[in-house]
């Protein structure tokens, strides 16, 4: 996907309370990336966090690449 593109949903999904700046680092299990949608195989690192919305309480995972994005400004 696009950077400009996986940026703009994870601005969104900030915006309106779906994901929280307080993530961790464990090894890719063939998880789906909340921010590009694509699969984060074994061989990757995943970035898992906790969604801020109260009825979500399952951990959220971005790719390494997609996670940079939420931290960087736009260029």
């Amino acid at each position: 996907m696009e950077t400009k593109a996986v940026r703009r949903l994870i601005r969104k999904k900030l915006n309106d309370g779906r994901l929280m700046p307080r993530f961790w680092g464990v090894a890719g299990n063939s998880e789906r990336c909340v921010a590009c949608d694509a699969t984060i195989s074994k061989e990757e690192l995943v970035m898992k966090g906790i969604a801020s919305t109260p009825s979500n309480k399952k951990p959220i995972q971005f790719h390494v690449v997609c996670f940079q994005l939420l931290h960087r400004p736009p260029a």
